[in-house]
Formats: C-alpha cells, structure tokens, sequence
C-alpha cells in the first residue's frame, strides 16, 4: 500500500492520455460541506482495496449538492443529451493500493430517472432517484435547495441556501481546500470487485460561502451519525466542464 504524496495528487489534475471520455457534462454551483469524522470508522464503511484518506490525520465526510447541465454521451449526443438536473451526493476521501487518491461515494441523489437508472448500470454508483428543487435569486445570488429521497422518511428532507460571498481563486496545493475538492477519480465497487473511473477538468475555481441554512438529513440516509454542528469546511464554485471517462477494473 502507497500513501499518496502531494506529487501524485497534482499529477491526477493532467488530463488521461490516449483515452476517449465517454460522456461529457457540466457541473454548475457545486456547494461542497465536510464535516470532520473517526477515520477508524470510515474505513470500516470501504471495500477491500481502499483506505481512508486523511488531512493531518483527520478523515471527512462531504455533502455536495449541485446542478447537472448539458449531461451527453460521446456518442449520439444530439439523440441522448440530458439538458439539466440535480444531484446531491455523500462522500468520503479514499486511496487505493498504488496510491491513487479518489472519491468514495456513499450515495448519489438525482431527479433525473433515466440518469439515476443510466449510472447505475455503466457506473456501478448508488444513485437513488429523488424528489429535488432549486430556486436562483439574482437579488444576491443566493440559491435555495432540497432534495427527498423516495420512499424515505419524509421527516428526512434535505435542504440548503448558499451564495459565494468571495472572488474566486484556485486551491492552493498542499491546503486542506487543495485535499477535499481537486479528485480526479471515483471509486466503485460491484461483484466483489473493485474498479476506478477518471473524470477531467480545469481546477476549481472556490468562493468562500455564506451557508445560510442547511441540515444534515441526508447523512442520516446513509446511516452516519449527524453532527450536530455546523460543517468544519465548506467552499463552493461556481462551474467546471467535465470529461467522462470509463471504468476500469483494479487489479
């Protein structure tokens, strides 16, 4: 097992060589909320091959809400391009074996159904299909979101309102922005095996945030403990265009 180094981590922003993305998207207002959490317990949450990534020893757990715009294979993209949706997904910080740093999702919500149906069945993701809404005031730039998962506890509702109160900047390497956002592979595992996916983009582009009301309900979905506090992190930015690369078996 290889600890990944500030090295590799840069390395992963370089865009895969001699591979084609299958898919191409564009994530716009991507709120990004981590709460510090035991590393010893969100590693016995992950498949074999994979280990807690940590910051100064500390493991996080994230909550990202975000629209998805302009969602369209490489193929036939006039004929299957989906125009918008959203997505809320839950997450922790992971390496494999050759030190490669990643995401590892605990769930990835969606009011897309054939989207949530699609991934699940290329992606070997937890996708869930849920009843999500969003609200844009150009006043101020705030935006207002909440998602429900169906056939849930309704009690468990989602919600969030945000706005960048920040010019951006780019993460500094080697800062704990830099460790939490710039992830260049997901993680997925499926019939006791273990694959990668690589995605590609320009660096984020972070505002400091005023997160004016959020919960944790959604932590509550996959099982985690809440908090009960207010996050330990969160930033936002407000688009990035993204490749779509395939999966890959590990070995």
């Amino acid at each position: 097992m290889i600890k990944p180094t500030l090295e590799m981590r840069l390395k992963m922003r370089e865009r895969p060589q001699h591979r084609v993305p299958v898919m191409y998207e564009k994530w716009q207002d991507l709120l990004f909320l981590h709460w510090e959490y035991d590393p010893q317990a969100i590693q016995r949450t992950l498949p074999k091959g994979l280990y807690v990534d940590t910051f100064e020893d500390r493991a996080y757990l994230g909550v990202v809400p975000f629209f998805m715009r302009d969602v369209r294979p490489r193929l036939f993209p006039s004929i299957l391009r989906v125009p918008e949706f959203l997505e809320l997904n839950v997450r922790t910080y992971v390496y494999d074996r050759y030190g490669t740093p990643g995401v590892w999702f605990y769930s990835l919500d969606a009011n897309h159904y054939l989207a949530v149906r699609t991934a699940r069945l290329i992606f070997n993701l937890p996708y869930f299909y849920s009843n999500m809404s969003a609200e844009f005031n150009p006043a101020n730039n705030e935006i207002s979101y909440s998602s429900y998962r169906y056939g849930t506890d309704p009690n468990l509702k989602t919600n969030f309102r945000y706005r960048p109160i920040s010019e951006p900047s780019l993460a500094k390497p080697g800062t704990l922005n830099f460790f939490l956002i710039e992830r260049y592979v997901l993680f997925a595992y499926s019939n006791h095996k273990l694959y990668s996916g690589r995605v590609w983009h320009n660096p984020y582009q972070l505002a400091e945030v005023e997160v004016s009301n959020l919960n944790e309900n959604v932590l509550c979905l996959d099982g985690f403990l809440p908090r009960s506090r207010v996050p330990d992190h969160k930033i936002m930015s407000h688009a990035v265009e993204v490749d779509i690369f395939g999966l890959e078996e590990l070995d």
